[in-house]
């Protein structure tokens, strides 16, 4: 479920007050302050308020441009696409009123690399070290110590929930440095913390990260209001009405309380953000909306809204969404799991974290947040970056079919596969059914075998024979029909390709065989 975190909704009036506040001067958008990093290689938005009709200069790095502020005192700035560079420079605005008044503002010490967005529920915003012994990364305290990065800058926002979007403020930029961590304020999120690195390490420039998440949250209310055309089944988060005041009666299910509410989160903690230029999203969030089967099932249409509103709003149809697969823990999750497999595969800007051996089944928080972030960053340095021979994904299933008391599994993105407990054992959660739709457990039997006491038994430390392939056999069951994994509890993955990657939730159903599957409950 997540920390419960209480915060102020931001009202129309107070946004429009907050906006008529500062329209008689000079100020930049909310992205913009001291210390930022701007996107390289694509164009650079730079927006901002003015006296109406104002005219204004941008000036950065050798590349100036001067637009005019509308009748509401909003103008917006385009850079052409920017080297990355280390070097801190200063972006200049100057604003010339239609009156003679001049206004400028100086933005220091601004460099140029890789930007993202990390949000979503606790797992995102669980920082990289704090108090609460229950909520931070284990390695946290060392690494925060170790990690002397000023290239890498980053914004964490603190909550706030708006029923219309929130496009005025300022934010602080902070360096990876012991010295900045240890000022007061919001901490950044482990998973962004050793993503930044990561991404940092490889290509050797500067990464900006900027944190909007928040625990026991739906997917719902990082959803923006564009995000929803085009998806019929969700009609009813479309039409919500935010103009009125909330009462608990209003209350169903995942809408449990105002901060749930379709749009809020984005309107409060992401809108002021675009059109930002940037290179992607990481995403890490869930388990809100998987208490139910119809909103695990739900999933699938609720990340395409969430990254089509996205992808509109900051006006990039490149946008990269790299996200995290749930973790095992006290449910089940596998509609959901099965929903976020599915969304992965058909949206070409989008790829899943495979987290389904390394979580906790006592604590919906487990403390290893570095793996999380190197499979995420994998994505990127696959995808975006030209690491060619490192393989992201985790292997899937392209094809299954029944031979004899067997049923075989083909894989795709693994050259072999092996089995991984940490008693040596070789069992792995695969169930069989056959035409009656009774699951029974299987086991895999095309283990290398080396001859112990007389006798051939499997070769606990060695790949799978058949290279990605693997032959799975149930007792009692004559003819298997379909396969599915990790759907029983502990819900612990075992299998994993060569990449070290892991096999994920999945179930098929043999070539040629006839029928619908059955629903799993």
């Amino acid at each position: 479920m997540g920390l419960k975190i209480r915060f102020p909704l931001v009202g129309f009036a107070v946004v429009l007050s907050a906006a008529l506040s500062v329209a008689a001067s000079l100020e930049p958008g909310i992205p913009f302050a001291d210390g930022m990093v701007l996107q390289r290689g694509m164009p650079v938005p730079v927006w901002g308020s003015a006296d109406a009709g104002a005219k204004v200069t941008v000036s950065f790095g050798g590349c100036e441009r001067t637009v005019c502020a509308d009748s509401e005192g909003r103008w917006m700035a385009r850079l052409d696409p920017l080297e990355a560079s280390g070097e801190g420079r200063t972006l200049r605005l100057c604003a010339c009123s239609p009156d003679g008044t001049v206004s400028t503002r100086e933005l220091r010490d601004v460099l140029v690399g890789e930007v993202w967005f990390a949000s979503g529920q606790s797992n995102m915003d669980c920082p990289i070290w704090g108090d609460n012994a229950r909520y931070r990364d284990a390695k946290g305290s060392m690494t925060v110590a170790m990690s002397r990065k000023p290239a890498i800058r980053y914004v964490a926002n603190q909550p706030r929930s708006s029923v219309r979007p929130v496009t005025t403020g300022s934010v602080v930029w902070r360096k990876l440095t012991p010295e900045d961590f240890a000022l007061p304020g919001k901490k950044i999120s482990a998973v962004a913390c050793y993503y930044a690195l990561e991404i940092h390490n490889a290509l050797g420039v500067p990464v900006g990260i900027v944190q909007s998440a928040l625990g026991d949250t739906s997917i719902d209310a990082w959803t923006p209001a564009c995000g929803y055309e085009g998806v019929p089944e969700l009609a009813d988060l479309a039409t919500y009405p935010l103009d009125r005041p909330w009462t608990d009666d209003m209350k169903a299910f995942p809408i449990t309380g105002e901060e749930q509410r379709p749009t809020v989160l984005w309107n409060g903690m992401v809108a002021g953000f675009a059109p930002m230029a940037l290179r992607g999203v990481i995403w890490y969030q869930g388990c809100h909306n998987g208490y139910t089967i119809r909103e695990q099932r739900r999933y699938g249409a609720k990340l395409r809204a969430l990254y089509r509103g996205w992808s509109r709003a900051f006006g990039n149809g490149n946008l990269r969404f790299y996200f995290a697969m749930l973790a095992p823990w006290q449910r089940n999750w596998f509609e959901l799991q099965l929903a976020q497999a599915s969304f992965a595969a058909e949206e070409p800007n989008a790829a899943v974290a495979v987290l389904c051996d390394c979580g906790n089944p006592d604590d919906i928080h487990p403390n290893d947040k570095e793996i999380v972030a190197k499979r995420l960053a994998a994505h990127a340095l696959r995808r975006d970056y030209g690491f060619e021979a490192l393989e992201d994904d985790s292997p899937t299933v392209h094809a299954c079919r029944a031979e004899g008391k067997t049923l075989v599994l083909e894989l795709d993105h693994a050259k072999a596969v092996y089995v991984y407990n940490r008693n040596r054992s070789t069992e792995a959660p695969f169930e069989l059914a056959g035409e009656e739709g009774v699951w029974l457990p299987a086991k895999i039997v095309n283990f290398p075998t080396e001859r112990r006491d007389g006798r051939d038994v499997p070769d606990c430390g060695g790949f799978l024979t058949g290279g990605a392939r693997i032959v799975l056999r149930a007792d009692g069951l004559d003819r298997p029909l379909r396969c599915r994994y990790l759907y029983q509890r502990p819900w612990i993955g075992c299998v994993y390709a060569d990449s070290s990657l892991p096999l994920g939730p999945f179930e098929v159903q043999a070539v040629g065989c006839d029928g619908a599957s059955k629903e799993t409950k």
